[in-house]
């Protein structure tokens, strides 16, 4: 494992962290390669039932490290996204298992987006949104245009992406970016507590959860009827909803296994 990522798998949550901090954990081409395979892994891997992604040091991360060879002035910034940032914001959003983002400091640019790419995302009371690419002379990516707007309404994201303003946690909690807000000395204990609960859930019913929401922006009423209609045919023949009746009906916390 590089050093610029740290990965740990314990008690079902695989923890990845970005690890540059002398950096704000700047991305390279390194770590974004090693994180798609990371979360392209965990899709297959049992032991994996939850995801959290944080970074090191003071800051969550503050996008694209601009001092690498191949994202500067004629270079071709398309192939850049095509091949490095694309598949890694794919393989989050297509994996089958909740992802929470646990934000520290600063997220701006790419970090940002990133973070946004997660299905929980808690902050820290001092943290820090920016989309910083116009700035810059670009225009988000790494699915910023798609995500920001559905989750802070088309008139905030235009006016977040223009003017490149900074946004606090709280206004991104108010707003409907992340989930939740928590003051910095707890940060570490609630992202601990959360993952526990996602990695003793029932994983094929949040997975499934979170496939529906996604195509539910592309659906109208009768497809995603149909959907939720397959959905629960599968998640009716699991071990987990077996479990989850039976103990209802003895008044007893449920154990599932993510099967």
């Amino acid at each position: 494992m590089s050093g610029q990522l740290l990965r740990t798998c314990d008690a079902g949550v695989l923890r990845v962290t970005l690890n540059r901090p002398e950096k704000l954990n700047a991305l390279t081409s390194e770590m974004l390669g090693t994180s798609r395979n990371i979360f392209e892994g965990a899709a297959t891997d049992s032991h994996v039932r939850a995801v959290l992604l944080t970074g090191a040091g003071r800051a969550f991360c503050v996008g694209q490290d601009l001092g690498e060879d191949g994202v500067g002035p004629g270079s071709d910034l398309g192939e850049w996204i095509e091949r490095h940032y694309n598949p890694l914001v794919r393989a989050i959003r297509s994996l089958e298992k909740p992802v929470l983002a646990r934000v520290n400091g600063v997220a701006a640019g790419a970090g940002a987006n990133l973070a946004f790419a997660c299905d929980i995302v808690v902050a820290g009371s001092s943290a820090q949104f920016i989309e910083s690419f116009s700035r810059i002379g670009l225009l988000p990516d790494s699915g910023g245009t798609w995500m920001l707007p559905r989750l802070v309404g088309h008139a905030r994201a235009t006016a977040l992406a223009m003017l490149g303003t900074p946004f606090s946690a709280k206004q991104a909690c108010d707003w409907g970016a992340i989930w939740s807000v928590v003051a910095d000395a707890d940060l570490d204990a609630e992202c601990e507590r959360l993952s526990q609960m996602l990695a003793s859930a029932p994983t094929k019913s949040l997975g499934a959860i979170k496939a529906a929401f996604a195509a539910s922006w592309r659906s109208d009423i009768e497809t995603q009827l149909e959907r939720e209609r397959d959905l629960q045919r599968m998640l009716g023949g699991t071990h987990d909803f077996r479990e989850g009746v039976e103990a209802f009906k003895q008044k007893r916390e449920p154990s599932f296994k993510g099967t």
